[in-house]
């Protein structure tokens, strides 16, 4: 098999039964939903909070923008462990996604962290941004991560119909 249609060690994205379950879940939705939003909360975000550094304007704004984003974090975060769940039989962690996991506790870990800062004032607002930068940094990387598996995903799933098809792409005539 090609390296598009296994994971590292050699074990496929999904099994037969794996990709049935992911295909049935109502999850599976939730996170084609939730993901572009939450990248669409990050650009915005993102926009923001380089506006108010550059200018110092916009601070509200720009404060707003990173909470709907971490809230958008959370909520894909445990709609995503539940996926795992369904999925897997593994509340996060799975073989399939352990690197992706992995990373995403410490993007949630950078943005808990912007969260505490803000509701203690533990850190200046331009701490606070920069915090939420580097929080979006982890953000970017793991985004990038899903995205390569979504593409071997897909990329598996064209190689399975492909074999399935047959020679030439014609149905043999009777």
């Amino acid at each position: 098999m090609s390296h598009a249609k296994k994971v590292s060690g050699g074990r496929p994205l999904y099994t037969p039964e794996e990709r049935v379950r992911r295909d049935r879940s109502p999850w599976t939705w939730v996170q084609a939903v939730l993901a572009p939003l939450q990248f669409l909360a990050f650009l915005v975000s993102l926009w923001l909070v380089l506006r108010y550094l550059q200018t110092g304007e916009g601070a509200a704004a720009a404060t707003v923008s990173v909470l709907i984003k971490t809230a958008f974090l959370y909520a894909i975060m445990v709609t995503g462990a539940i996926w795992e769940r369904e999925v897997f039989g593994v509340w996060l962690f799975a073989h399939s996604f352990f690197w992706e996991d992995v990373v995403s506790m410490g993007v949630i870990a950078l943005h808990t962290a912007y969260l505490w800062a803000w509701l203690t004032g533990s850190l200046s607002l331009e701490g606070q941004m920069v915090l939420a930068l580097v929080a979006y940094a982890a953000y970017a990387i793991n985004a990038l991560q899903f995205f390569l598996k979504l593409r071997e995903a897909r990329l598996t799933a064209a190689a399975a119909a492909a074999a399935a098809a047959p020679a030439g792409g014609l149905a043999p005539q009777a």
